[in-house]
């Protein structure tokens, strides 16, 4: 265990570790932490990663560092150093390597550096650019919040609205996003915040955490996050059409906090705890000194952490069969619908404009994660150069999952039953105003599936009070003189396979009807199945007319019993595609964002489907790009990208505070095994689980008799 990681839990608060012998939920402790190239950046390797990038400039240039993260080896050498480590060798250690995302501080200047740290060197250093720009941080985002109210200029536009005597009015900072305009006070070449304003409620300003969302000002700075100067200051509209009014006073409305003790709340709710009081049946070990191994249930995997993906999958086997090489979800988009100005730009990258790990909250037992849990840390850089602890970034635990399985023979009346139990490794990032609630889900048969929940607070704009009860064309009012625009969500989740090794095939199949036919089909209810084999790169859809199903597959394994090659499919929800037009910078942008699938052959550096560079993006650098190379895939080295989402209408009960909205993306095996692999679960019985009896049904004999002792 390390000074990073937390283990939590009945059993596992009072376990003792062994190094030799792993215990159920918890680390086993190493004599010194390993090296690997698949770890996680140290505290030390980011000071180190600082130091010589900073000795390479003349004395006295001062650093804005973005991301000081790993660079991890090419596929090339990293597929064989996994194979051999799994087959219990021990091969030749790769250069540990960094990539350094900065500024020059307090110019447009961005860097690319690669650093070699073991030989410490500075392996390249490129300037970036034009139109590509980093993401936001967490020191620069208060700082702007700071810069854009001090402003004379803001400061008189406010005074306009002869808000409340106290009136705490509130900065929340958006990236700029991209028009193509370049007219005087208006451009989107250089770095830029566009900050959207509200205030506190004005009958209670001291309570920081009030829902300022509910109060919607409009005024906009525009604020350049490198001087900190202001570029503008925006007056927005707040009508049903694009016309700009003279500011006027505030118009008073109530509040609509979403904290608890702004509530009534219900006394009647009785506690729900997951127990185990054997300990939990997963078990993690240290791969490096922040890299993690996790075992359960016949799986076992690597878990990585950094700024842009936060949890990142690698090298993925059930039973020590391999499936995954690297998985992580890729990008987000969020596209509004409002056209008006300022809104026509706003199209959040969450990812690659914040950053998943940037983002990742401390999770708390008991409030985030349930049961028995294991936290794994993890480190970032802040703008200095220096290392920031980021602790309880990803909780580990398990939940029943119902009915795995079940059949009740009808003639002797016996059923058996199988419950099924998950593995969750879940993650949640606050973005501004919204949480996103991600997981992989392990189960007992062999499904992973990805999860995504959409929670937290609208992003709102101000409208007319007197316009309240009108409908809006471009969002829901959800509180008087709070609109909350329509908008979309994107994710877009990046698939490396290697279904029983590499080599694989991406597939989809579709169920097709017979045509009536005397002989064959003579009643007209025949159907039969269509494999179709993608051997070209390019974008795909899901047709529900066809039943059409994608697969990955290793044409070179064949199932046992068919013969058919082994495989895994891709169950993913369906989603209306961006509704920009195809020459609207969303769409350029958002290259994820027009289709279901995406498949490229693999390429190194090509990780993040809207690009590495999303903040002001003009697109062309994304998987659409990439996917448009017409590449062939007979060689066998595919990568998959499922994009999925939602349509966010928004609704009255999404506000103040929005109940999760979830989406799954699930990949089962199809012909990988010869049987179900749950066969072998232990039957569910009340012995095993102890549940507790409410009717009188429940016999007092058979509760006597009970497992869990009841009188």
């Amino acid at each position: 265990m390390t000074a990073n990681d937390t283990a939590v839990g009945s059993a596992q608060a009072s376990a003792t570790l062994v190094a030799s012998e792993p215990v159920k939920g918890t680390p086993v402790p190493a004599p010194a932490a390993p090296t690997h190239p698949l770890g996680p950046v140290t505290a030390a390797e980011i000071t180190k990663s600082s130091e010589i990038l900073q000795a390479s400039w003349p004395t006295g240039t001062k650093l804005h560092y973005k991301a000081i993260t790993l660079h991890e080896p090419p596929k090339s050498v990293l597929a064989p150093y996994l194979a051999a480590e799994r087959a219990g060798e021990k091969p030749a250690p790769l250069d540990r390597k960094t990539l350094v995302i900065y500024y020059l501080k307090g110019t447009e200047n961005l860097h690319e550096a690669v650093i070699n740290l073991t030989k410490g060197s500075v392996e390249s250093n490129v300037k970036v650019g034009p139109f590509l720009h980093p993401n936001a941080d967490n020191e620069e985002i208060v700082a702007v919040e700071k810069a854009a109210l001090e402003y004379p200029e803001v400061q008189a536009e406010i005074a306009k609205l002869k808000l409340p005597e106290g009136a705490v009015v509130v900065a929340d900072p958006w990236i700029y996003g991209s028009d193509g305009i370049k007219d005087g006070k208006f451009y989107d070449d250089v770095r830029l915040m566009q900050c959207y304003l509200y205030m506190r409620d004005p009958e209670n300003p001291s309570e920081p955490d009030s829902c300022h969302y509910s109060f919607p000002l409009p005024i906009s700075p525009v604020i350049n996050p490198q001087t900190m100067e202001l570029v503008r200051v925006d007056l927005l509209p707040t009508g049903h059409d694009e016309v700009v009014e003279p500011l006027k006073p505030w118009k008073p409305v109530k509040a609509n906090e979403y904290i608890p003790e702004a509530q009534t709340l219900r006394t009647d709710l009785k506690p729900l705890r997951v127990l185990q009081p054997e300990g939990a049946s997963f078990t993690v070990e240290d791969f490096s000194e922040l890299g993690k191994t996790i075992r359960w249930q016949k799986w076992d995997f690597k878990v990585g952490f950094n700024y842009r993906e936060g949890m990142v999958l690698y090298d993925v086997h059930y039973d020590n069969k391999p499936l995954f090489y690297r998985i992580s979800l890729s990008d987000m988009a969020i596209p509004y619908a409002d056209p008006r100005t300022p809104y026509h730009r706003k199209c959040a990258f969450d990812l690659g404009d914040c950053g998943a790990g940037v983002m990742a909250n401390n999770l708390q037992l008991g409030c985030d994660c349930l049961g028995s849990i294991y936290y794994i840390s993890g480190l970032l850089a802040d703008s200095e150069g220096r290392p920031t602890d980021m602790p309880n970034v990803i909780c580990v635990h398990e939940q029943d999952a119902g009915i795995s399985w079940k059949h009740t023979n009808y003639r002797t009346g016996r059923a058996v039953v199988a419950r099924n139990r998950e593995l969750v490794l879940q993650s949640i990032l606050t973005v501004a105003n919204y949480e996103y609630i991600l997981a992989f889900n392990f189960n007992i048969a062999g499904d992973l599936t990805y999860e995504a929940r959409a929670t937290g607070i609208l992003s709102t704009s101000p409208v007319d009070v007197d316009l309240s009860t009108t409908p809006h064309p471009y969002g829901t009012i959800v509180h008087p003189g709070v609109l909350a625009a329509y908008h979309q969500h994107f994710f877009s989740l990046r698939i490396d396979p290697m279904i029983a090794g590499h080599g694989n095939k991406i597939a989809y199949d579709e169920a097709h009807a017979l045509p009536r036919d005397p002989k064959v089909n003579p009643n007209g209810t025949g159907y039969t199945v269509k494999k179709t084999e993608i051997n070209t790169t390019g974008g795909y859809d899901l047709d529900f007319s066809k039943g059409r199903i994608f697969k990955i597959l290793n044409p070179s394994v064949k199932n046992p019993i068919n013969g058919l090659p082994v495989g895994y499919k891709v169950m993913a929800p369906p989603v209306q595609p961006i509704l920009a037009d195809k020459d609207s910078y969303h769409y350029k942008r958002a290259e994820f964002a027009d289709r279901n699938f995406y498949v490229t052959k693999y390429r190194e550096d090509e990780l993040f489907s809207g690009g590495k560079y999303t903040n002001q993006s003009r697109g062309g650098n994304g998987v659409r790009s990439w996917a448009e190379r017409n590449e062939s895939l007979e060689d066998g080295d595919p990568v998959l990208w499922v994009n999925f989402g939602l349509q966010h209408i928004p609704r009255v009960e999404d506000y103040p505070v929005m109940p999760a909205e979830m989406l799954r993306v699930m990949l089962r095996p199809v012909n990988f095994f010869d049987k179900n692999p749950a066969l072998d679960l232990p039957p569910s019985t009340q012995e095993f689980n102890c549940s507790v009896g409410l009717n009188k049904l429940v016999e007092k004999a058979e509760e006597k008799t009970g497992c869990c002792g009841s009188a």
